[in-house]
Parts: structure tokens; C-alpha cells; sequence
């Protein structure tokens, strides 16, 4: 492997430990008490061995699909019907969270992962699109679900309201950084090492999704969103859609959320084509990593920034989106200034290798976004329809990424990073419009606004 990668990964792994083992004293100086940090570990080892069985999957899953003998197009309609259904079937599943329960949403969302895991052992098609079908659902539950659960027991045990920082932050650094990269290895050592076949790491994520499913069960208690009588599904979208138009900052978050995710999921799509337009041989997994720890040093990043009165999250995060934009930017300059190469194989390019620390820098960037969105939301977001408006949130992203997966050869992978490029700018600008208008008061809180469309409609009332 050529020591350029070596040197990027040694960089940001010192970077990393400089600041977590030589700066933890700054960063801890919010003083917290043992009944929060037991809360807070506990809460961390749930969402690592969660994020364990969603990270062992990743790598694996077009691998697995293709040495079933199936082609790019079917493949690509496997990946368009697990999104899909993150959009449709999740987004009704995740809504009922906030009514049923977020805990018993956390199991479900083991369940159904561990039963999208089993399917994988089936070479049959159809039963692959159920898998699909169950892995979309899974995902909706994992990204607000967990969320929503630790946002409102924090608040029920009366714990400070900054110190929830120090959970997302830490749960970000370990579920999103120290985690990716250990399952990817112990992945690689399954399927490599042992030759156990692609199916083994599914395996074994499902076997880390039961011990995180019976750590729940033994540990958690219920808590819920919206507590009046009804359980009527449609009600609660309704709510939520008010909610998100008489609130400009409910909005917003939503918009910056879809336009960021979004391109950060054409990103996976796109890195590798772009590091190896000529059939460069580059160590896939080793890159993975790399980009892994670039991440831990964004988290950490973040949990410094939020540790602070100043600057605020919604100022920070501005910059965080210009940074990103100019990151994805690099893929169409390296373009103009440096010279392409024509031949075929052979090691990573000098323009790769800009392209390269660009990615890094993105995702830095995404190491900050994830703590401190869910900062945010945790701020904006009424209480009693956390779950079903995070859901909400998801919908235009996963018709985004459903759309960019359909036209993926359609476009030159230029104008791809250039349109992520825009979106990250026009974040940038609606975080700015955050900023300005985060301290103002809302118009109604949600009681007011679910007694007004009751008396409105009192046929709708339970």
C-alpha cells in the first residue's frame, strides 16, 4: 500500500488521540453527576452494538448480491426498494413511536433488522426485496427511534439540558467512529481470514443486535411522545405537518437535514469512481477507515464546540456547510488544473490523492453535522411528535437518494458532486437563517395547536 495512505491515517489517528486522551480535561470540565454518566453509558453501549449491526452490513451488501449472480440493475432496484420503504413503510412505523412507545420502537427496530439479516441466507430474489423491505424500516427506527428515547428520558430524570451534548457527542465519536471501524475489520477478518462467506458478517451483526435488544429490555424504560387518548395515525401526521409549517425553525431543520443527508448518501455512492476513474487499485477498506477517523475528529470537534456558550451551534454549523460544499467541490477542480491520466490500473493519482483529503474534510464535517443536529433537534423539535417529524424529515432525502440511485450513470460523476456542492451551500445559507431567528419565540406550542384543530374538527377528537 503506498505510504500516502499510511501518512493520512497516522495524521488524523494522532489528531484524534491528541485530542481525546491530552484534551479530555478541557472538555470534561462540565461537571455531571454518576446518575448521569451511568445513564449515558449505558445509552452508548445500546447505540454501538446497534450501530455494529448496521455497520457490519454496509460493505457487504452489493457484494452479497452479486455473488447470488445478480446484475447492477438488480441490484440497484434492491437498494431503491430498501429506501423506499425508509420512506413509506418506515416513516409510518417510526410515527408510531411517539404513541406506542419509544422503547418498544428500539426492539422493533432489532426485530426487524435481525429478520432483514436472516433473509440474506436466501439466494431468491423476492426474498432478498423483503429483506430490503424490513432493512428500510429498520433504518427509519434507528435514526429517530433511539433519538427520540434518549432526548425524552434525559428530560424525566431531570438531568441538565447541556450536558445531552455530552451523550450525542460521545455516542457520534464511539457508534459513528471507533465502531465503523472495528466492524469493519472484524467484517474483513470474517469473510478474508476465516472464509466464512459475505453472509457472516450479517450474522453476526444479528447477534449483536440481540444482545443490544436484551440490554434494552433489562435496562430501558417506556416513554412516549403524544399521551392523549387517541391513537389515530393520521391525526398524529396531521399534527406533525402543522407543527413544520407554523414553525419556521421546525422547517428549516428539515430542510438542512434532507439537503445534507442527502448528499452525504450520493457521497458513498460516488467516492470510489471518483479515486479511481481508470480502474485505480485503492484499498477500499483501508479508505473506509480513514474516512471513519476522520469522523471521530469532527465528533470531537463538536463536543468541544458544545461544550461552550460560544459560539452557538447554529453559527458553527454555518461554516461546517461552506466547509463541506468547497470539500465536494474538489472531484470538478482537480478536473480543470491537473492533467487526467489515460492510463488504465496502477496506484492512486496525484488529483485522487487531493480528491482524497477533500473526503476527509467532508467527512470532518459530518463527524460535526450528526451531534450537532440531533442538538438542535433536541431544541426545536416539539416533544410529543419527536419520532413522527424526524420521520418527516427523512421523506425528501430518501426520494433524493431513490432518484440519484435510478439516474447514477445518467450524469457525468462531475455535475453529481457539483449539484451536492449547491445543496451543502443552500444549507449553509438556511443555517444562516436559523441562526437569526433561533431565539424567537414560537407561535403556539403543540397542545395549542392539536386544541385548535380538535375544535375545528371535533369529529377527529377521541
Amino acid at each position: 500500500m503506498e505510504l500516502f495512505y499510511y501518512v493520512v491515517f497516522g495524521a488524523l489517528a494522532a489528531v484524534v488521540a491528541a485530542l481525546e486522551l491530552g484534551g479530555k480535561s478541557n472538555k470534561d470540565r462540565i461537571t455531571t453527576s454518576q446518575a448521569f454518566n451511568s445513564f449515558k453509558n449505558n445509552y452508548i453501549l445500546v447505540y454501538s452494538l446497534m450501530m455494529a449491526g448496521d455497520w457490519l452490513q454496509g460493505p457487504y451488501v452489493y457484494y452479497l448480491y452479486s455473488t447470488y449472480g445478480f446484475g447492477k440493475g438488480d441490484i440497484g432496484q434492491l437498494f431503491i426498494a430498501g429506501f423506499g420503504s425508509s420512506m413509506l413503510f418506515g416513516t409510518i412505523v417510526g410515527s408510531l413511536a411517539d404513541k406506542q412507545g419509544r422503547k418498544r420502537a428500539c426492539v422493533t427496530y432489532c426485530i426487524t433488522y435481525i429478520l432483514s439479516c436472516i433473509t440474506k441466507h436466501s439466494p431468491q430474489y423476492k426474498i432478498l426485496m423483503v429483506g430490503r423491505v424490513l432493512g428500510g424500516i429498520a433504518t427509519s427506527l434507528l435514526f429517530s427511534a433511539f433519538e427520540s428515547w434518549l432526548v425524552a428520558e434525559h428530560f424525566k430524570r431531570g438531568f441538565d439540558s447541556q450536558w445531552l451534548s455530552l451523550t450525542f457527542s460521545k455516542a457520534i465519536f464511539v457508534g459513528n467512529g471507533l465502531v465503523a471501524i472495528i466492524a469493519g475489520l472484524f467484517g474483513n477478518f470474517l469473510v478474508d481470514s476465516l472464509n466464512l462467506g459475505p453472509v457472516s458478517p450479517f450474522d453476526a451483526a444479528a447477534c449483536f443486535l440481540a444482545i443490544g435488544m436484551a440490554i434494552i429490555l433489562s435496562s430501558w424504560t417506556e416513554n412516549y411522545g403524544d399521551a392523549s387518548e387517541s391513537k389515530d395515525l393520521l391525526t398524529q401526521f396531521k399534527g406533525a405537518a402543522v407543527a413544520i409549517a407554523s414553525d419556521e425553525k421546525i422547517a428549516l431543520l428539515g430542510a438542512i437535514q434532507s439537503l445534507f443527508e442527502g448528499s452525504m448518501y450520493t457521497f458513498v455512492f460516488l467516492w470510489t469512481p471518483a479515486l479511481s476513474p481508470n480502474d485505480e487499485e485503492i484499498p477500499h477498506g483501508f479508505i473506509f477507515a480513514t474516512f471513519m477517523l476522520a469522523s471521530m475528529l469532527g465528533s470531537s470537534f463538536a463536543a468541544r464546540l458544545m461544550a461552550q456558550n460560544s459560539p452557538k451551534v447554529e453559527s458553527y454549523m454555518q461554516v461546517v456547510f461552506v466547509v463541506s460544499s468547497a470539500s465536494l467541490l474538489l472531484p470538478i477542480l482537480t478536473t480543470f488544473v491537473v492533467s487526467p491520466s489515460n492510463v488504465k490500473g496502477g496506484g492512486i493519482s496525484f488529483s485522487g490523492c487531493i480528491q482524497l483529503l477533500g473526503f476527509c474534510t467532508f467527512e470532518g464535517c459530518c463527524g460535526l453535522f450528526w451531534p450537532s443536529i440531533m442538538k438542535m433537534r433536541s431544541q426545536y423539535i416539539p416533544e410529543e411528535a419527536r419520532s413522527t417529524i424526524m420521520n418527516f424529515f427523512r421523506i425528501p432525502l430518501n426520494i433524493f437518494v431513490c432518484i440519484v440511485l435510478y439516474n447514477v450513470n445518467a450524469f457525468p460523476i462531475t455535475v453529481m458532486f457539483g449539484m451536492c456542492s449547491i445543496f451543502l451551500f443552500v444549507a449553509s445559507i438556511l443555517q444562516r437563517r436559523l441562526a437569526a431567528i433561533a431565539d424567537k419565540p414560537k407561535a403556539e406550542d403543540w397542545v395549542a395547536m392539536k386544541e385548535r384543530d380538535t375544535e375545528a374538527d371535533p369529529l377527529n377528537a377521541s
